[in-house]
């Protein structure tokens, strides 16, 4: 990797066999964040039963596909928190370029606000990707923690639908040992984010396509089907 902010995509960015982000039953890694109003926030600073961390970008389609029932269940479950980390650009393009300084990256941020009912708080990530990095360093993974700040519930993809009946186990105080598969972007959703990135966003996805469809809709969910789900209590020490 020459550079965490690459300008264009390429599916040799990321190590798709090895997740390295943390796993149910280890320790949450903390990060403090600079708000574009040079307010700061502690990311497992929350009072609520659980805490939901989703990573996305605005050029990320699976991300932007997630959004609406992720909001969905930022509304259903007020006793959880939900966040958006933003990262880097997962597809930059000729109008939506990766980032050069944090206002780049501020910039970006808040183009997440467009109407769409998504209120979850967005913590921007610094330009060298430090907390990205420390969970793991995927475009869309989602990350359940409790008051411990104990990770009860990873998936290095956020199947929303997964993440839904995890969170309703864990709130039964059970654990969420649910099957996360990796599900495709929407295809309308997809080809709206890659116009939305501008040239070059969508063609660079297409080069790349034929390794992410074989590591993730065939290697990645076949080891979710044979694969044991683990089993971490919701009140879990770590």
């Amino acid at each position: 990797m020459a550079s965490y902010n690459y300008d264009k995509f390429s599916a040799d960015e990321y190590d798709l066999s090895n997740f390295a982000g943390p796993k149910a039953g280890d320790k949450a890694p903390d990060a403090l964040f600079t708000m574009a109003d040079g307010s700061f926030r502690r990311l497992l600073d929350f009072s609520e039963e659980f805490l939901v961390v989703e990573l996305g970008s605005v050029t990320c389609p699976l991300f932007q596909s997630r959004r609406k029932t992720m909001a969905q269940l930022s509304i259903h479950y007020s006793q959880v928190k939900f966040v958006v980390l933003y990262i880097r650009e997962a597809h930059p393009g000729a109008e939506i370029k990766q980032h050069a300084q944090m206002q780049d990256k501020y910039f970006s941020a808040q183009q997440l606000d467009d109407g769409n009912g998504d209120l979850r708080e967005v913590l921007v990530d610094d330009i060298e990707g430090h907390a990205h990095r420390a969970y793991g360093s995927y475009p869309n993974a989602v990350f359940i923690i409790n008051r411990n700040g104990c990770v009860v519930f990873t998936s290095d993809w956020n199947d929303a639908h997964a993440t839904g009946r995890a969170l309703k186990l864990l709130l039964a105080g059970k654990p969420a040992n649910v099957r996360s598969f990796f599900k495709p972007a929407h295809p309308k959703i997809g080809i709206e984010t890659f116009k939305r990135s501008g040239k070059g966003a969508g063609l660079d996805f297409l080069k790349g396509f034929p390794i992410l469809f074989w590591q993730n809709m065939i290697r990645r969910n076949l080891r979710v089907i044979m694969g044991k789900q683990p089993r971490v209590n919701p009140d879990s020490l770590c």
